[in-house]
């Protein structure tokens, strides 16, 4: 179902769900736009600003059906359009990518297909290195002029301090004197552009840790003294660009690049974990916000809060385990719609929607198999839906999926981030 940019479906319904969803204990995190000019359509004249990605992947997806996977991945966004948009000038679309088409079991005037582009083809692949690899190149380069800078001048963030010379005098004080660390000058890059989106926090009378905002400096100033605010929000994203560390490797960010370094230093020692428990997973119910930790739990909380026995429906209607994720995608696609999947009225609210299913007894009316199952539901509708990676399996499914039950919903975790694009408007078409 083609969309226009407010999200509504060209057929007048507001459907579509244009971004990715995620539930609260894990943000998703969006892509970080290259500076630069208007960044050209890869099919057509048209241009958009290069802080607008979201709404150039949007036009792609709706205009041409064509997704671009992990854009976040991709070091230089406008460097890699102006290829592709040549390359796809000298040969059809096909050759580069997969072709991808959804409601395959449905009426032909209501199947679509969609175009892939992906570093499972060797020239992307090579592409997104070689941009990696220019830009690391460039912020090394930025970095070396950085520290061998002696013109620097700035004004403490937290006091009236002046500092000249090398960045590091004022870093570092900032660190021992107010107890604000942002880590080593030496791991800093664009640093002035770094104290300046710190400074227009602060202006802004926003805490930089928890990022509130406050009626005055003063209150501003208690909080974060108070609170041990005097740090930087880890899970902010906007930062990452400051520390060279997240221009290292292809595809891999800091948190990333760290794990497996303490991958490789639990290597070297004691394989005893008897005592090590792992951080239980909060599985979500499909109608409300209420979590678990165990599949057999939030089986009990739906099936006597909503009435809704999952387990049952697999039985009644014989679903292998890809049918299982597919059907909880539909179900959590449609209440997040504030649409009841059993009639299909429509609500203004998920709590009003969620009160009709239990009070029409809807809740096990699930339709017809060909509404939900479909290849877009494959992809979640929410990106951490741990439910998905609970869902039981038979020993046929599992020859069919090639793994356990928890591997391979865990897969279709990760497809789903590697079709982010794609879930924008194809997983909300019926």
């Amino acid at each position: 179902m083609a969309v226009n940019a407010e999200g509504r479906s060209l057929s007048g319904v507001q459907d579509s769900i244009l971004e990715p969803l995620s539930f609260p204990e894990r943000a998703g995190r969006g892509a970080s736009p290259e500076q630069g000019g208007a960044v050209p359509c890869v099919l057509c004249s048209e241009s958009h600003p290069p802080s607008q990605t979201e709404s150039y992947l949007r036009h792609l997806v709706q205009q041409h059906k064509l997704v671009i996977a992990d854009v976040k991945l991709i070091a230089d966004f406008s460097r890699y359009i102006l290829y592709w948009r040549k390359r796809l000038t000298e040969q059809p679309i096909t050759d580069f990518c997969s072709v991808i088409q959804t409601n395959s079991e449905g009426p032909v005037e209501k199947q679509e297909r969609y175009f892939l582009l992906c570093d499972a083809l060797p020239e992307d692949r090579i592409l997104r290195e070689q941009l990696q690899q220019k830009r690391l190149e460039e912020v090394l380069e930025q970095q070396q002029q950085e520290r061998d800078e002696q013109n620097f001048q700035r004004t403490c963030l937290f006091c009236t301090d002046e500092f000249t010379g090398n960045r590091s005098l004022l870093l570092n004080h900032m660190a021992k004197e107010h107890s604000f660390n942002v880590g080593l000058p030496d791991n800093i890059v664009y640093c002035s552009d770094f104290l300046n989106a710190l400074q227009a926090k602060l202006d802004g009378l926003q805490c930089l840790y928890c990022e509130r905002t406050f009626r005055d400096k003063v209150t501003l100033k208690d909080h974060m003294r108070k609170k041990q605010h005097r740090r930087i929000n880890a899970k902010n994203h906007e930062y990452d660009r400051f520390y060279v560390i997240n221009y290292l490797e292809l595809g891999k960010t800091w948190e990333e690049v760290q794990s497996e370094d303490d991958r490789e230093m639990a290597e070297d020692q004691d394989d005893d974990w008897s005592d090590w428990q792992a951080h239980p997973v909060r599985v979500v119910c499909l109608f409300c916000e209420h979590q678990s930790e165990t599949m057999d739990k939030i089986y009990a909380h739906m099936q006597e809060s909503h009435g809704f026995d999952l387990q049952k429906l697999k039985a009644e209607l014989d679903l292998r385990f890809y049918q299982q994720v597919k059907l909880v995608n539909y179900i959590r696609r449609e209440v997040h719609q504030c649409r009841c999947y059993g009639c299909q009225e429509k609500f203004d609210s998920k709590g009003e929607a969620v009160g009709h299913l239990t009070e029409a007894l809807h809740v096990m009316k699930v339709p017809e198999r060909s509404s939900w199952d479909q290849p877009q539901y494959y992809f979640p509708t929410y990106e951490n839906d741990a439910l998905l990676c609970g869902l039981s399996d038979s020993e046929s499914d599992s020859e069919e999926a090639g793994s356990r039950p928890a591997e391979a919903s865990a897969r279709v975790l990760r497809d789903a981030s590697v079709l982010r694009q794609l879930l924008r408007d194809p997983r909300a078409s019926s």
